[in-house]
């Protein structure tokens, strides 16, 4: 008690877009006030009842944010629930924080500091054995969501690696494994070299694979791990800001096919997401203005000025969004996660029409001009931060690859864009002949 369940639960439901159940207050709703309860019912009638609400919660088909009593894993078949049901943070609280939080309430349990304190180490150790992670902050709850971390996972011996060739100069394999290295780049999320990985691979069900470099790395790596044995394990491990603050997050995994980016893919969540910033170190400049790219639209998408913090912070922040937006539809299924996508419908022509020789965080600053234009907002932060330059590529190609977007319904291109800053719209059908004069703009004459 006193830990900011029901504060953090709220902003973490609110970011989710996921109901919020404080199992307290379902309890003071049905049977009024908890400290009645214990007056006239006693403690054990008190935990009867909150057993019974937190396993309504825990089995509820909906997913939710649940934050729990403090004393609710005292039950064991809660506990059992919760490994079962849930991912489940304990937010980490200091004693005498949470006796000055709670010492003038009229919790039954906070009447007494020496009692208080107490039971605050009698229970850590319930505390520690039914959580999954350890959390401060909201950020702390929506990247542990995922299984993001700065802290590589203990991996076992079978575990193999896919490896940007690159980047293995670079920095050497992560792990003591057997390489398997691919090209640098969208070259890497090609049918052939997908072929090769499922050629080369060996290990059973029970194997690892992990994925070390940029997004393309991680999206066929990944999508080599989804449908080998129809489905390994696997941990992204990305190597660049786009894969730490977009790519390798989320689940996406896929190759691109001649006529379209990633036209062929599967929805494969990683058993964890290492994301290091010490190995941003080797970037060339030109790399890092690609992943400012994606900060950028993640800033627009958020309404926070996200590209002005530090670097660890900016990361962060950038990954902690994508995770609530993906928690909030995790399989693209609501429209939601559609909106990650803003900028991305015009950088996937421009990359098709290129033959993906254009880098995609070129091709993202320049969709992300051509969006807040068609949304009637300012582009100087595009201009300022990304300084994006029209390239040279076929307009007709480009058109027909605009055209096949995924998220095209009925042969209708549908766009994400923006009322303003942290508001995204989606879908948004403009005429076909406005459209094609913003992706004409991109283009150089």
């Amino acid at each position: 008690m006193g830990a900011g369940k029901t504060t953090i639960g709220r902003e973490v439901a609110r970011l989710t877009q996921r109901p919020f159940v404080d199992t307290d207050e379902v309890i003071q709703a049905r049977h009024g006030p908890i400290a009645r309860i214990f007056e006239e019912e006693g403690e054990g009638e008190f935990r009867r009842l909150e057993e019974d609400v937190a396993r309504e919660a825990l089995i509820s088909a909906r997913p939710a944010v649940i934050a729990l009593g403090g004393g609710a894993v005292t039950s064991s078949s809660t506990r059992d629930l919760l490994r079962e049901q849930a991912y489940t943070v304990w937010l980490v609280v200091e004693p005498d924080d949470a006796w000055s939080r709670v010492r003038a309430t009229d919790r039954p349990l906070a009447q007494d500091e020496r009692d208080f304190r107490r039971l605050f180490a009698d229970r850590e150790g319930l505390y520690a054995s039914a959580c999954d992670a350890r959390a401060l902050t909201v950020e702390d709850v929506l990247l542990g969501s995922l299984r993001i971390s700065s802290a590589p996972p203990g991996l076992p011996a079978r575990a193999a690696v896919v490896a940007d060739e690159h980047v293995l100069r670079l920095h050497g394999p992560p792990l003591g494994a057997r390489v398997h290295p691919v090209p640098a780049g969208e070259a890497a999320k090609s049918p052939a070299v997908l072929h090769r990985l499922w050629a080369e691979l060996r290990m059973g069900r029970a194997g690892v694979l992990v994925a070390f470099g940029g997004g393309s790395t991680t999206d066929v790596a990944g999508f080599a791990a989804a449908t080998y044995l129809r489905g390994v394990e696997w941990v992204a491990w990305p190597t660049t800001l786009v894969g730490q603050v977009d790519a390798a997050i989320g689940g996406k995994t896929g190759i691109n096919l001649e006529h379209g980016k990633n036209l062929v893919g599967a929805f494969h969540f990683p058993s964890a997401v290492v994301i290091d910033p010490s190995v941003l170190s080797t970037l060339p400049e030109r790399e890092r203005r690609n992943g400012m790219a994606e900060v950028v639209k993640t800033g627009l998408l958020a309404g926070k000025e996200v590209w002005n913090l530090a670097d660890e912070e900016m990361i962060r922040a950038c990954a902690a969004f994508k995770s609530a937006v993906v928690l909030a539809d995790p399989y693209e299924r609501t429209g939601r996660r559609a909106v990650l996508n803003l900028g991305h419908t015009f950088a996937h022509a421009l990359e098709t029409a290129s033959g993906y020789s254009i880098p995609h965080g070129e091709a993202v600053a320049l969709g992300l001009l051509a969006a807040l234009r068609l949304s009637g907002l300012e582009t100087d932060v595009v201009q300022e931060v990304l300084r994006p330059v029209p390239v040279r590529v076929d307009p007709e190609r480009a058109w027909a690859a605009l055209e096949r977007d995924k998220k095209a319904l009925d042969g209708r291109i549908r766009l994400v864009l923006l009322e303003r800053p942290g508001e995204p719209v989606f879908p948004v059908e403009l005429p076909a002949d406005e459209v094609r004069r913003a992706l004409a703009a991109l283009i150089a004459d």
